[in-house]
């Protein structure tokens, strides 16, 4: 499995012969180049520019924006609303399971889930949490959250990163509470159900763009 992230909270996930995904595509508006990306799945958490911008994704044949299961070309993906302190939205978190290596991408996830979510993501390899603050998870929710799941790799996003036009911290504050002081930086991350370290590991991706 390959996974390229492009800052925010988008990110493009490959496995050979199974469904290409891209989850939360952003709107070049907010600061960050253009996105010209390919996948046969799109994942919206939910309706903001930061996560909804599918127009800059070609060739998929599904996008999902809900809660659900679904089998896509092998990959079972399940989609859980978590509340949004707006009354009137929800947050949808996405499991990936590619013949079981498990991805989760939290989405704009805004406080640590109650006991039945935590639940479904215990099992979870890949976490592709939100740490920046804004409208998500706090450093320290993140690094509480990360302690509760021992997923075996954390890649955070949804932070701040040169050109982006929203208010969000920087990793340096979550790195801080996780007890972290010199993070493995990644281009992309290539990795198996054979190779998961034992311990977990955050991994830092440089954004694609």
């Amino acid at each position: 499995m390959e996974i390229t992230w492009y800052g925010l909270s988008c990110f493009r996930i490959t496995e050979r012969k199974q469904t290409t995904i891209v989850t939360d595509p952003y709107d070049p508006h907010l600061g960050l180049p253009s996105l010209k990306l390919r996948a046969d799945v799109v994942t919206i958490s939910h309706n903001a520019k930061g996560h909804n911008f599918a127009k800059a994704v070609t060739g998929y044949k599904h996008i999902l924006n809900g809660p659900g299961e679904y089998e896509i070309g092998g990959v079972f993906i399940t989609g859980i609303a978590t509340p949004n302190e707006a009354k009137t939205t929800h947050n949808v978190l996405y499991l990936f399971d590619y013949q079981g290596l498990t991805v989760a991408h939290l989405g704009d996830m805004q406080k640590v889930p109650p006991q039945t979510h935590i639940e479904a993501l215990e099992q979870v390899n890949i976490l592709l949490v939100p740490v920046g603050g804004g409208n998500s998870l706090t450093a320290s929710q993140a690094s509480e959250l990360v302690s509760m799941l021992e997923p075996n790799i954390v890649i955070p996003m949804h932070y701040q990163i040169p050109g982006l036009n929203l208010e969000l911290d920087s990793v340096e504050r979550f790195l801080k509470e996780m007890g972290v002081s010199d993070p493995k930086e990644e281009d992309l991350l290539r990795i198996s159900a054979t190779n998961l370290p034992e311990e977990t590991e955050i991994i830092l991706l440089k954004p694609k763009i």
